[in-house]
Parts: structure tokens; C-alpha cells; sequence
């Protein structure tokens, strides 16, 4: 998938369970100036151990892929820079590996 970058504001953070079987999963859903798009992150139990928090309200850019999720865009974040590029939190390397795989819970 084609690597783009948006930038916005995070309305909501939520968790959710992306198919059957599936550890639960943290997501956000991001308004820019062109539209309101979800962006996946990673599985819970990850995303929670991480010091750096997004929350509602915050102002985040977002490197990552936009594909097709039930028929409805999506991004799957690789890199999210959080106050200004102060704070990063790198989620997928180049090639699109979890940073969280082979990681024990």
C-alpha cells in the first residue's frame, strides 16, 4: 500500500476488536482538513505499555497506509509524531513489520 502522511486531530480513541480472534486493538478516528478517517495503531496490550499517550483533542501526523477495511478507508500507522514531532511513536518498520512482533506480553 502507498505510504501517506496526514495530519489532524484526534476526536475519539477507541478499542476495538478487529475480526474474530483478534487481540483487541487501539484505534483513533482523525479529522484533517479533507475528511474524518480511522487510523489503526496496534493491538491493546501494546499500545498501552507505550510512555507517550494520544488522546482525545490531541494534534498528531500520522505516516502510514490507507487501505480498504469493509469496503471503507482506513490508515494503519507506522509513525505517529504527537506535540510537533516531540514525541514519536513508531509502530511499523519500512517494510510494514509490527515493531510489537515476536514481543512477548
Amino acid at each position: 500500500a502507498k505510504v501517506e502522511i496526514i495530519k489532524g486531530i484526534v476526536e475519539t480513541v477507541e478499542t476495538v476488536a478487529p475480526m474474530k480472534g483478534m487481540h483487541r486493538a487501539v484505534s483513533l478516528i482523525v479529522k484533517t482538513d479533507k475528511e474524518t478517517i480511522p487510523v489503526h495503531l496496534g493491538p491493546e496490550w501494546y499500545i498501552e505499555r507505550l510512555d507517550t499517550k494520544i488522546l482525545k483533542g490531541d494534534s498528531i501526523e500520522v505516516r502510514g497506509s490507507r487501505v480498504s477495511f469493509d469496503g471503507k478507508p482506513i490508515i494503519i500507522a507506522a509513525e505517529i509524531k504527537k506535540d510537533k514531532g516531540e514525541h514519536i511513536i513508531v509502530l511499523r518498520d519500512d517494510a510494514g513489520i509490527p515493531v510489537w512482533a515476536g514481543w512477548r506480553k
